[in-house]
């Protein structure tokens, strides 16, 4: 390589087409640098730095245009016909028909949805995987914590797309029990402190909180039995094993109807249109919500630009008919939220799971 050097006089530097001039200090007659030393140099290096800063950018913007040119796949954490498996098969549906792009539903359930999280935490950030993620996502890295083991993810490496649906959690009993409300059960479990089982989808879940929330507000102890879902935990109670289950809306209206059982109460900010003589938790005097969220989550260092497309597309799906009436026919109302009023929603609801977590302690 040829050297430059430069002689008397200011040193007076421009990078084409950068809009950046450095001018240097005066040299004494006689005097002589190569243009390749000490702060030229330097100079030189940072344009080069802002260039392949401005490429990158460049790519990320092209990138976005050309998204999605390949299927995206929706990680639902657990097994097939769940609240978030039936919420997140007619959003993929709408989604295809507005990219003309397949979306699909990939089922990675296991280790209460650790498994399929830790691997959209793990994926490529390039918005051909995102997650509908367990409302209890939060719990999973407390409970690590909690036994000693490294979490398998953490929360910072998601960013919010939107909430699609957020059904309240509700109280269920069977219609013969022994009580008719809220107030009667309170009395017989203050007199019985923890002889009043009750059933869930498992340890550490939605079921187990929205219950463990309730006693821990009402003063009293009701004793715990885990099934191997929700499903079961409502067969259970119908049948006699357990006398209470949270359950969802669309859970509980079928047997609601059948003359099976009975709502004592409501998690939601407000009384639920298919079940409207459901109190709320708050009416009755115990100041909280609890739903059964479903919303979709990327990984968090997915480009703004390719999130921004999925958020517009996600608002689309779920202002069209066609979704919402899939949604209704399952007793889920649509409770749209864009990123941001999303990520506070569930930033706020991961900080109450992970108090209820660290409050119950370690469960073998």
């Amino acid at each position: 390589m040829t050297e430059t050097y430069v002689r008397a006089g200011k040193i007076n530097w421009t990078a084409k087409g950068s809009g950046v001039r450095v001018q240097e200090r005066t040299l004494a007659p006689g005097q002589e640098i190569p243009w390749h030393s000490g702060r030229i140099r330097m100079k030189q290096r940072l344009v080069r730095i802002a260039s392949f800063l401005l490429l990158g950018l460049g790519c990320g913007l092209l990138g976005a245009q050309d998204y999605p040119n390949r299927p995206i796949s929706i990680i639902v954490p657990v097994a097939p016909g769940g609240t978030i498996d039936i919420n997140a098969r007619p959003l993929a549906q709408a989604l295809t028909r507005i990219f003309g792009q397949s979306v699909v539903v990939v089922n990675r359930p296991g280790a209460g949805g650790a498994i399929g999280t830790a691997f959209v935490a793990n994926s490529k950030p390039d918005g051909y995987t995102v997650i509908m993620p367990r409302p209890t996502i939060a719990a999973n890295p407390v409970a690590d914590e909690l036994f000693g083991r490294k979490p398998s993810y953490t929360m910072d490496q998601f960013t919010s797309i939107a909430l699609l649906s957020a059904d309240p959690n509700m109280l269920g009993t069977r219609i013969d029990g022994p009580w008719k409300s809220i107030r009667e059960l309170v009395t017989d479990a203050r007199q019985n402190p923890g002889r009043i089982n009750y059933g869930t989808s498992g340890n550490y879940g939605s079921s187990h909180f929205i219950t463990e929330i309730f006693a821990n507000a009402a003063g009293i102890k009701l004793n715990h039995v885990a099934y191997s879902g929700g499903g079961p935990a409502l067969t259970a109670m119908l049948g006699g094993e357990v006398a209470l289950t949270p359950v969802t809306p669309s859970q509980a209206v079928p047997h609601v109807q059948s003359g099976k059982l009975r709502v004592l109460a409501s998690g939601g900010a407000k009384r639920t249109p298919v079940l409207p003589d459901v109190p709320t938790f708050r009416e009755l005097g115990y100041d909280f919500e609890y739903h059964l969220w479903v919303g979709m989550l990327a990984p968090a260092s997915t480009p703004p630009a390719i999130l921004k497309v999925l958020r517009d597309a996600v608002r689309q799906a779920a202002q069209s008919p066609e979704l919402v009436q899939s949604l209704a026919k399952m007793k889920v109302e649509v409770s749209y939220l864009d990123a941001p009023e999303f990520e506070k929603f569930w930033r706020e609801d991961a900080r109450r799971v992970a108090d209820v977590v660290k409050r119950l302690g370690r469960i073998e």
